[in-house]
């Protein structure tokens, strides 16, 4: 073809354009593409077979489609984690009173395990689609994102609170309208953070992959195509040689969409970066470079740039619940706000009302101390792995954040220590403490930190990442030295990405405790005790009271940290932080 035009351009149709290597490989890499998620779509369509579930081979060969099968799963739930996200951080953001009730029911979000939404959500989603395999996926999907969502929420809230006065003041000289000043100021100042907590969240869905496509409630058990549910037959059967080539598939994995899609976003957002002078490195992707390049993906693209530039200009007035003034003329703001706490506190004792019919015959108050008691010890755990997670995060966050070409060769295998899931460890962790005979107690927490120190560390290096350069070029000009350049410079700039992470690092915590509290390796079960522990006993189980009994109690303790401590945290970041 490329022959066919050039010979057309010598006979005088000089306004074609001559396409070269890249289009080809632009082209190849569409069509790849195009046709790997058809033949896996096709897949998560098709009816139940007559068994009910198709049965999971361990054979290395089948590998390939599960990842696809997986990967499918997790990019789906991004999109409904960002579609979230953009929606549900927004109005927290921009209104004061739904902001009240939003952030404590993120919190709580958060806070609930998968294993918690699996246990009340699943019967509903086969119940949409019976006897099709898109109910058993929609559950599996609706699982990941619960592992996706909070922690780019967060990220997103926190960006909009902390906008410069003078990008604000600027976006009002030009009478953006509210729609406009959302896409041309706000998403673009969010976007290095929430892309770099995009990368944490997919990573954190691979976490949660075993319970996600192994689902097992009760007497129910589902088990889908897919990585986790090689994973978890692998554990049951004790089988090392596939848990190796479990390994291998998710690393491939990780490096193809790391390649092809998340470099390219970090080295496309770095033109969203706030600061006045240019940065001496700026983040490369070669696959950002061949379609830029390429004159096929250029004309491919441009219906797509017209119609999203269309949208973007568009002077469109957002409802009114997205503006911090919307409140109701004829009554006072203080009215208002009486009537919106009474509204509040009506609903929260409505639901404990709720809870308490509902469990409340089949507990006693032995169970809520055993609850409570376990609770407290995994509360625990939690604080001191987040001092552990920060002491040593945040300066290889920084560290990496700064340096554009060290963030490049740290940015996959980030992503997959972030990813590789706990359970390939408990063969280690199990042998070892039987081994030596060790307190699962105590030697078990250690597993809750590989789910918990990505969530610091991807925030750091997006809050290094943002540093403006011409505050550090300031910095340098003084000669500000070593602590002081810490506590004065690095420290007040990051402290916003910071308090995101620890918060979601908090989340992440509690919700893998129930992965890592209780772990089992064939026929041997390990329990370290705690509320994760309980949750997943009771889960195997079918317990659904003592359920419930444990998700409040694990709300009720992550909802009063956030409000403690971290609410604090952040609402100084925001006076105290803010570059303006």
């Amino acid at each position: 073809m490329v022959h066919y035009i050039k010979a057309l351009r010598g006979k005088g149709f000089h306004h074609l354009p001559v396409y070269g290597w890249r289009d080809l490989v632009a082209l190849a890499l569409l069509v790849t593409i195009i046709v790997l998620l058809g033949a896996g779509a096709r897949h998560m369509i098709a009816p139940l077979s007559a068994g009910g579930q198709p049965e999971i081979s361990l054979s290395p060969t089948v590998l390939p489609g599960y990842a696809l099968r997986t990967t499918m799963r997790m990019f789906a739930a991004l999109v409904a984690s960002l579609i979230f996200t953009l929606t549900y951080a927004t109005l927290a953001a921009k209104s004061r009173r739904a902001e009240m009730v939003l952030i404590p029911l993120l919190d709580v979000l958060q806070s609930v395990p998968v294993l918690g939404y699996l246990s009340f959500t699943v019967v509903f989603f086969l119940s949409l689609f019976p006897g099709n395999v898109l109910g058993p996926e929609l559950a599996a999907i609706f699982a990941i994102f619960t592992s996706q969502a909070w922690n780019m929420a967060f990220s997103f809230f926190q960006a909009l609170r902390t906008i410069p006065q003078d990008l604000d003041e600027t976006s009002r000289s030009f009478r953006f309208s509210g729609w406009q000043r959302f896409w041309r100021l706000e998403v673009p100042f969010a976007m290095p953070g929430l892309i770099w907590n995009t990368m944490m969240s997919m990573s954190g869905g691979w976490f949660f992959v075993v319970a996600s496509e192994a689902i097992s409630v009760g007497a129910l058990h589902i088990s889908l195509p897919g990585i986790g549910s090689y994973v978890a037959r692998a554990i049951q059967e004790r089988d090392l040689h596939a848990i190796g080539w479990a390994i291998a598939a998710m690393t491939a994995t990780i490096l193809i969409y790391d390649q092809l899609l998340f470099r390219p976003l970090v080295a496309w957002a770095d033109k969203f970066r706030y600061e006045q002078t240019a940065a001496q490195i700026v983040p490369r992707s070669w696959i950002l470079d061949l379609f830029q390049r390429s004159i096929l993906a250029r004309l491919l693209g441009r219906p797509i740039g017209v119609v999203s530039h269309a949208i973007v200009r568009a002077r469109l007035d957002l409802p009114s619940p997205f503006h911090r003034s919307c409140g109701v003329p004829f009554l006072s703001s203080r009215a208002v706000d009486v009537a919106w706490y009474a509204l509040i506190l009506f609903g929260v004792a409505y639901l404990a009302w709720t809870l308490l019919q509902y469990a409340g015959a089949a507990l006693s108050w032995q169970d809520v101390s055993n609850a409570v008691g376990n609770g407290g010890l995994t509360l625990l755990r939690v604080v001191v792995l987040i001092a552990i997670a920060t002491v040593v995060w945040v300066p290889i966050g920084v560290a990496v954040g700064l340096r554009p070409s060290l963030a490049e060769k740290v940015q996959p295998l980030a992503q997959f220590l972030a990813a590789f899931p706990a359970n390939l460890l408990f063969p280690i962790a199990v042998y070892l403490i039987v081994q030596f005979d060790l307190s699962p107690v105590i030697w078990l927490s250690p597993l809750m930190i590989l789910g918990t120190q990505w969530y610091i560390l991807f925030n750091v290096i997006a809050g290094a990442t943002a540093f403006p350069s011409d505050f550090r070029e300031a910095a340098a000009s003084f000669r500000i030295p070593g602590w002081h350049w810490w506590r004065d410079v690095m420290l007040p700039g990051i402290f916003p990405y910071y308090v995101t992470g620890a918060i979601t690092a908090s989340g992440g915590a509690w919700n893998a405790s129930i992965v890592s509290e209780a772990v089992s390796w064939g026929a041997t079960k390990l329990s370290g005790g705690g509320l994760g522990a309980y949750i997943a006993q009771m889960t195997e189980a079918g317990d659904y009271p003592r359920i419930a009994l444990g998700i409040a109690v694990m709300s009720i303790l992550v909802v009063s940290m956030n409000r403690l401590l971290w609410r604090p945290l952040y609402a100084f970041a925001e006076r105290r932080t803010r570059l303006d």
